[in-house]
């Protein structure tokens, strides 16, 4: 019988990501009044935002600083048990910051950075969003109504972070938070790109490469729609309020996912998506590694424009190109 690694189910989802801004109430109203979200709490420095069917308190904090960028990156754990686990193996990796207290909308929570330097947390214990009367909705399975206001979005699905090295930033959730490859682009056995998940979407989160090596970088936050149809009248929107629109409606190679991508007022790059592209079932699944001459379109696009070179080589915070060759991941 040949061997089988037991996969580790310890890691539940993406429970919420923190962005930077030096435009913190330009960027609030970005989501609230155009992708419908609902500010649920605010602190000295940052605002706590949710989508109409996430669950719980926030899943967005928007944090005010000198530059755009990622803040942090949560991850909830299966069981009080499994974050105990996990920590017990980040530990190991000398990666490890230690405990925090809790935040607005979560308890106590263990803080470490992946090897390009991000920050990132795991937790167990976290608020679920309290709806009042006049916002429930009739659909016992929605945790409050459908917003009366812009396209609203529905939850948060997935983040894309540029790194130095995608290739050890995707062994290390790999092997220490369970995490399992999905899709890959490589480079004569160099990674350009990974997606990776701990569910049946193809990605909570991808890696893909800085062309000049800088760490640390934000490439796109995403949230979900579901309904195709929504990315057009999104996009109507927002070319009307003069927000920039760097990928109209388009759909992904990888993952077969609908989508397109706008610049915040804060500078970050948000992802709309349009459906999930496919899921996966199978428990044996086989990533499926794409050669960069195989990947389909102009890089990864199946049907829509080509994607500008920005997409390709910027990330926030914006740092200076040095080089004009365009990194395809």
């Amino acid at each position: 019988m040949t061997s089988y690694q037991e996969p580790i189910f310890d890691v539940a989802q993406l429970a919420h990501v923190e962005i930077l801004s030096p435009k913190l109430e330009q960027s609030v109203e970005f989501f609230t009044r155009f992708l419908g979200m609902e500010v649920t709490a605010r602190s000295e420095k940052s605002v706590y935002l949710r989508a109409y069917e996430d669950f719980y308190q926030n899943t967005l904090i928007i944090t005010e600083s000198h530059q755009e960028g990622v803040g942090h990156v949560a991850w909830r754990a299966t069981s009080p048990q499994a974050l105990e686990r996990r920590v017990t193996e980040i530990e190991k990796t000398g990666l490890g910051k230690g405990w925090i207290d809790g935040d607005i909308g979560h308890g106590k929570a263990y803080q470490f950075t992946n090897p390009d330097g991000h920050l990132m947390e795991i937790l167990w214990d976290v608020d679920y969003y309290h709806v009042e009367e006049e916002q429930r909705s009739k659909l016992l399975n929605r945790p409050s109504k459908r917003p009366d206001r812009g396209v609203p979005v529905r939850r948060l699905d997935h983040i894309n972070l540029m790194t130095s090295n995608p290739g050890a930033d995707t062994d290390f959730m790999l092997d220490n938070l369970g995490f399992r490859l999905r899709e890959q682009i490589q480079d004569n056995g160099h990674v350009l790109g990974s997606w990776i998940s701990v569910s049946n979407l193809v990605h909570e989160i991808a890696y893909m490469q800085e062309p000049n090596g800088v760490k640390g970088k934000l490439h796109h936050l995403c949230y979900w729609y579901g309904i195709p149809q929504n990315l057009y009248d999104v996009a109507d929107l927002l070319k009307d309020h003069d927000i920039k629109i760097e990928v109209p409606p388009n759909k992904h190679g990888v993952s077969q996912a609908f989508c397109m991508y706008v610049i915040e007022p804060g500078g970050n790059r948000i992802e709309l998506f349009g459906d999930a592209g496919y899921i996966i079932t199978d428990p044996a699944w086989k990533p499926v590694i794409w050669e960069m001459k195989d990947v389909p379109g102009n890089g990864d696009t199946w049907i829509g424009t080509e994607f500008p070179q920005s997409w390709w080589t910027q990330g926030t915070p914006l740092t200076a190109v040095e080089s004009t060759e365009v990194v395809k991941s």
